[in-house]
């Protein structure tokens, strides 16, 4: 195998960045085949914000292990170099675990959740603050200390802080972007999320994250995503087990949500670590005697059979699927009051999380199939990031203009993009690379949709022209005429036998997919269609143009009902994977939630500061995110009593 600079023999990858590179085990044939990681980056394009971000944070790192790698538990830097328009990083190898890894590893030895004990995240603590306090005093922050970025050497058990690449000086400002988030979600400050500022306080929060993660074996990502920041105000709620006085003062003031409030400096946290000896946190008295307790939860379980019976009963008798109209035979006749019933459990949705730092409005968003990462617009770019991490996953930039649409094929491998630039991109979302460009608009491509099976693409576009693609082979099956405006909307019907369109025109059209002949078209009153949905069952069609949502029949080709509700223009429509909802957003600022057979809006969410451009469900149902005007994505979760 070739040498890279005539001295260092791969062996293995060790992880893949997506499209910025990969980290490699190596040896160092120059050092009697001494281990050494790689790091490879590997530009893609030179004009891309991204990528220029990730070569300076590249060669920050170096600079970083460079002025810090004296420190026994920092790794230390033995090369940087360029070669074949690669650059390279070569560091020290640190034979071990990460604390992730270990993590797990105890879950299963010891068949719990939180396998570190009082002691264990002390000892942790008392191990890792050194580190701090002298990166700190060199005017350094990490600015992503989590579980993944402290390795366990095997050798010593000493904890090695890793991973630099985010690392900053001091004295500098930061301002975070998307695409190259600077810290993780739910280990990172508000400070540092928010409004991109670091400073050792913020490092200390975020080992106060990783003690509370491998304490209670909970991901504060998790929490985050959840509840936002309000989780640190209550972390005690999570405790497996009762703490002491000292150590859980300790944890709570690494916790503080305001900077002001929480420790200031490595050396104040080792002090008061040192202060007191550790002494369990007194529990509430019990009024019960052990006798009693036993008592109790005999009395407990047989209501609980009890209950499971009578409840296993009462489903059978009085199923929910009766008064659900999506679930029902066409036969079937639901009363008013039956549908109207459905409106007290109606799913809500509660605002999780807020996404900040994109460069224009968030124009189209979409979730993979499994619900592991986001996909979301960012002017010329498309941004992944992971739902269960909170970390970015890579950009993907190649466009020469604005992207307008983004879609996800049914297997969750693929990618669309439709452009201003008139192209359509199909990209691999494993690993982040654009597979094909396909061409043949004459003007922007504003919508997408993939038939439910993934082997078709239809694409609508300002040419006035709908067009269908093979995925499989990235060849154009045909065109289709008949709109005598923009087409703005396009969407397969669930056994992907029929393709709406909406245009500008103010028609609804509905097409024959295997053959692209014209089946069917409603007119609408408004002056264009901006988002059309076929509800699961394919029994109705939601179409969205001024202020009005109308529902269209697709059974018997009529017009079925309109909602009122919105006082600006529909921007999207989706109905949720149940059937239960249809959900609309608007320039209103606004998404409402929709009983579509009784026209009632049943609720509104109203966070956004400006138009809410997309939105779109996951598989389950259980999320729901959001883009807009604000330059914001929104992760709304469902409420669980509904």
């Amino acid at each position: 195998m070739e040498l890279l600079r005539y001295r260092y023999r791969v062996l293995r990858v060790l992880s893949n960045e997506g499209g910025f590179g990969r980290t490699y085990l190596a040896e160092d044939i120059d050092k009697l085949h001494e281990l050494c990681v790689i790091k490879q980056l590997a530009p893609k394009a030179d004009s891309s914000w991204a990528l220029k971000k990730a070569i300076e944070l590249f060669q920050q790192e170096a600079q970083r292990l460079q002025q810090l790698g004296e420190h026994g538990q920092i790794p230390t830097l033995i090369a940087y170099f360029e070669e074949k328009s690669y650059l390279y990083l070569v560091q020290q190898y640190i034979d071990g675990q990460n604390l992730l890894r270990e993590l797990n590893s105890r879950r299963q030895a010891k068949a719990s959740n939180s396998p570190y004990n009082e002691e264990d995240i002390r000892s942790l603590l008392l191990d890792l603050l050194p580190i701090l306090k002298f990166i700190h005093e060199r005017s350094v922050i990490h600015r992503d200390i989590k579980p993944q970025n402290i390795v366990r050497r095997q050798s010593d058990g000493k904890l090695i802080l890793i991973d630099f690449g985010s690392s900053k000086q001091l004295t500098a400002r930061v301002y975070s972007k998307t695409g190259t988030s600077i810290g993780s979600h739910g280990y990172s400050p508000i400070e540092q999320i928010r409004d991109g500022t670091a400073h050792p306080a913020s490092d200390l929060f975020s080992l106060g994250a990783t003690a509370f993660h491998l304490l209670t074996g909970i991901s504060p990502f998790k929490l985050w995503s959840e509840h936002g920041y309000a989780w640190v105000g209550s972390w005690q709620n999570y405790l497996k087990a009762p703490v002491s006085n000292n150590f859980a003062k300790v944890l709570e003031k690494l916790l503080k949500k305001d900077i002001h409030q929480r420790y200031q400096s490595a050396d104040e946290v080792l002090q008061d670590l040192h202060s007191k000896s550790p002494q369990l946190k007194p529990t509430s008295p019990s009024i019960f005697s052990t006798r009693d307790i036993k008592l109790q939860l005999g009395f407990t379980i047989v209501a609980g059979v009890l209950l499971l019976v009578l409840g296993q009963f009462w489903y059978k008798q009085f199923s929910f699927n009766a008064l659900n109209p999506y679930n029902s035979q066409p036969n079937q006749a639901l009363t008013e009051g039956q549908l109207d019933s459905m409106s007290s459990v109606m799913p809500n949705f509660y605002l999780a999380v807020t996404v900040r730092g994109y460069e224009s409005s968030v124009i189209s968003t979409a979730i993979t199939p499994d619900g592991n990462t986001i996909a979301s617009t960012n002017d010329r770019t498309v941004q992944l990031w992971s739902l269960a991490t909170g970390q970015a996953i890579s950009t993907l930039f190649g466009n020469n203009n604005r992207v307008n649409v983004i879609k996800i094929s049914p297997s969750g491998q693929t990618l669309a993009t439709g452009s201003e630039d008139s192209t359509i991109k199909l990209w691999n979302l494993g690993n982040g690379q654009e597979i094909s460009t396909l061409t043949g608009h004459a003007a922007s491509v504003k919508t997408l949709s993939i038939s439910p099976d993934g082997k078709i693409l239809a694409s609508g576009s300002d040419d006035k022209t709908i067009k269908l693609w093979n995925l499989s082979t990235r060849e154009l099956i045909r065109t289709i005429n008949g709109h005598t405006q923009a087409v703005r909307a396009v969407t397969f019907s669930p056994d992907g036998k029929i393709l709406a369109s909406g245009s500008n025109d103010s028609s609804i059209k509905l097409w024959d997919t295997e053959t692209g002949r014209l089946i069917h078209t409603f007119t609408s009153n408004s002056a264009k269609i901006n988002s059309l949905a076929f509800s699961p069952n394919g029994r109705y069609l939601a179409s969205g143009s001024d202020k009005t949502i109308n529902i269209w029949n697709v059974e018997t080709l009529k017009f079925a009902r309109s909602l009122e509700g919105h006082t600006g223009e529909i921007t999207a429509l989706n109905f949720s994977p149940d059937g239960m909802i249809l959900a609309s957003s608007s320039t209103d600022k606004t998404i409402k939630i929709w009983n579509y057979i009784t026209a009632k809006n049943i609720r509104t969410l109203a966070k956004h500061g400006d138009t809410v451009e997309t939105f779109a469900f996951s598989k389950d149902g259980n999320i729901l995110i959001s883009g807009g005007a604000d330059r914001t994505l929104r992760i709304w979760r469902r409420t669980k009593n509904n």
